[in-house]
């Protein structure tokens, strides 16, 4: 960790870069088929729905959540957003972005970490639903025992690992749902879970869906650091980058010791270069002149090892979007 004074010292000399560019904008944009249809069959699914829950992640309260929720899902049955990932945000804007969230009509926002069991937020979402299920008018499902609700959000925000910690919890039942730690291993509506006895309550889980078009690079680039889109589809040097960039934007020299760099830096080459050889990240280069080869920093590696330190909270609980809550 670097301390204060470090800090003070970093902020009268350094200066980082006004905005971040990317060379190619095109990358950001992933949308493959099953996103479409997707969408498609949870617009099916709404007539024998009562709740949906719609969960991002809690780095990014604001940035990235899709819009056609809201517009085409949300807004014709009750909505519980839950962010998810709280472990890795910054607590002390956790009100604050709640506060944001329901201005802009999402009245039920909860806190939560999945793979906590005894998370409070895990079980005040049963509690907020049965609080819906009882006021809420059903109008064509009102002779209906069961209650369903409808998991949703973008990919890789831990829409499975709710559902099976809810399912495990309440009713001390294995798994029901597939999980992985990238983007895209939900790729079709599927059948509804039970995730308790009484009253009896389903879920269905849903694809991750991004919107078509990422609407800025910032934005783009903060979902990709969160793993929302396919790693090899960004690349690790761009997502390091912009974690640079982000970083001594917001005053963070944490990644100095991490990187085993001396100063602060805001040139990604020049990071990586150092902070392979510093932690012997080292390839083999073939060159053509004599059909050999050479020994050359990994910054591949040492790209992947500074993202994968932010996914893990190396760096501290960041909320990327605190400049969009002051």
């Amino acid at each position: 960790m670097v301390n204060l004074t470090s800090v003070l010292k970093y902020q009268k000399y350094f200066q980082t870069r006004s905005s971040f560019k990317l060379p190619d904008k095109s990358i950001l944009n992933w949308y493959p088929g099953h996103m479409y249809t997707g969408f498609i069959d949870m617009q099916k699914k709404l007539r024998n729905i009562d709740c949906i829950i719609e969960v991002h992640d809690a780095r990014i309260p604001l940035s990235g959540r899709n819009p056609r929720f809201s517009e085409q899902i949300c807004s014709v049955r009750p909505h519980i957003l839950v962010l998810n990932k709280m472990d890795l945000a910054d607590p002390n804007l956790y009100d604050v972005a709640a506060d944001a969230l329901k201005s802009q009509g999402s009245p039920r926002v909860i806190y939560t970490n999945s793979k906590d069991q005894q998370c409070a937020g895990v079980k005040r979402i049963i509690h907020e639903m049965v609080n819906i299920f009882s006021s809420s008018n059903r109008f064509n499902r009102s002779e209906e025992k069961e209650f369903t609700a409808m998991i949703i959000g973008v990919p890789n925000v831990g829409k499975s690992s709710l559902i099976n910690t809810l399912r495990n919890r309440n009713m001390k039942k294995p798994n029901a749902v597939k999980v992985g730690a990238v983007a895209g291993v939900t790729k079709a509506v599927g059948e509804r879970v039970k995730i308790l006895e009484s009253p009896p309550i389903y879920i269905y889980d849903t694809p991750g869906i991004l919107q078509p078009s990422i609407p800025n690079v910032e934005v783009g680039m903060k979902l990709a650091l969160c793993a929302i889109f396919k790693d090899t589809d960004i690349g690790f040097h761009f997502m390091a980058d912009y974690l640079l960039y982000w970083l001594n934007k917001n005053n963070n020299y944490c990644y100095i010791s991490y990187l085993d760099l001396k100063e602060p830096s805001d040139n990604i080459d020049e990071v990586l270069v150092l902070s392979a050889i510093a932690k012997k990240y080292f390839r083999k280069s073939k060159h053509n002149w004599n059909n050999g080869s050479n020994v050359v920093p990994d910054t591949d590696k040492a790209a992947y090892s500074f993202v994968n330190a932010f996914r893990r909270g190396i760096f501290g609980e960041i909320t990327l979007d605190g400049h969009m809550l002051s």
